[in-house]
């Protein structure tokens, strides 16, 4: 019988560290990244060190009112330069563990460790989780959480609580009793609206919405919705881990701030996406075969699409097009949480 664990790692308050990494005396100092770094211009907080947030400091706020809460902060513009070279030394560090990698923006992933016969794969997995920690603050100079858990929102949650530089493991016998005491805005993908109406319906503990019929949550939160919540309260996710990146390869991808169901949002960021693909493409003297989109829902299902081309290719104006139809064919019922773009099948190279 095949048995799996999970290990999910975060990088811990990753662009503000970056930024500590390029100016290494501004370690301890109250951090701020954001637009073009003017705290009194109209951008808004994209990170903020672990100093600032206990300010009160958060992602998606204002730079004004980032400003007002902490005023001796460093305002700092966004580099996605630098953070998109240490991602991707990042990881790097994880697919040389497993290709299992499926990767969650910038600074964070999910791998997945398999066995058969009725192996534990628990003790693997923590170690590999230990060892993955130690790269990362030796090779990148860096702090990352992980959580290892039976299943990808159980790893999730269990490096959330080991942060930050945490390593937190739930075994699956642990799962009820790591859950059931905490408040249901933790449960993962429970967003601040969801959490006042369950706070509404009396629903104030990750343990009390377990078990809530999942039918009376249903009602409340439509089919889909309610019956995700239902599950993920009792701890079951099972959700595979999608890999998305291989050796050959060239992606990128984006999670966005909140949740979107704007369609002229989600193809505009597509076609950046692809902007950005063909043009490393380009640089690197590489064609491509086949292109696939990978798309998360707001419920964290991830799917993908792929299409192969007729000849390989750097052009934009076939690259393009073709991510577009393929984001066409996907059922757009649910919000977006996070769109990539990757090219496969490359040939040349400088």
């Amino acid at each position: 019988m095949e048995r799996r664990s999970v290990i999910h790692v975060d990088l811990d308050a990753f662009f503000a560290s970056v930024e500590v990494k390029k100016a290494p005396e501004l370690k301890g100092s109250p951090i701020v990244v954001g637009g073009d770094g003017d705290p009194k211009g109209r951008g808004f907080v994209s990170a903020a060190s672990y100093e600032a947030r206990a300010k009160g400091v958060s992602t998606g706020m204002p730079l004004k009112k980032a400003l007002k809460l902490c005023p001796g902060a460093a305002f700092l513009p966004v580099d996605f330069a630098s953070y998109e070279t240490e991602s991707e030394r990042f990881m790097d560090i994880l697919r040389s563990f497993t290709p299992e990698v499926e990767t969650f923006g910038l600074d964070e992933a999910f791998l997945e460790i398999k066995t058969s016969s009725g192996v534990d794969p628990f003790p693997h997995a923590v170690e590999m989780a230990k060892d993955i920690r130690g790269r990362v603050r030796r090779e990148l100079k860096l702090t990352a959480s992980a959580g290892v858990g039976p299943n990808k929102l159980i790893a999730q949650m269990a490096s959330e609580a080991g942060k930050p530089d945490g390593l937190v493991v739930v075994m699956e016998g642990e799962v009820e009793a790591f859950l059931k005491d905490l408040p249901v805005q933790k449960l993962w993908g429970v967003g601040p609206k969801a959490g006042q109406r369950l706070n509404e319906l009396s629903i104030h503990t990750i343990g009390a919405l377990a078990r809530t019929p999942a039918l009376h949550l249903e009602r409340n939160f439509g089919p889909v919705v309610g019956r995700t919540l239902h599950e993920h309260a009792n701890g079951r996710d099972e959700s595979p881990v999608v890999p998305f990146r291989g050796p050959g390869s060239l992606g990128r991808e984006v999670t966005f701030e909140a949740d979107t169901a704007d369609g002229h949002i989600i193809k505009e960021t597509l076609s950046a996406l692809a902007g950005d693909v063909a043009g490393r493409l380009k640089s690197e003297g590489r064609k491509a075969l086949k292109v696939s989109i990978k798309v998360r829902f707001s419920d964290f299902k991830t799917i993908k699409r792929e299409k192969t081309f007729d000849a390989v290719t750097d052009s934009l104006n076939d690259i393009r097009p073709a991510a577009l139809s393929l984001l066409d064919s996907v059922d757009m019922a649910r919000p977006l949480r996070l769109i990539g773009i990757m090219v496969t099948d490359l040939i040349g190279g400088r």
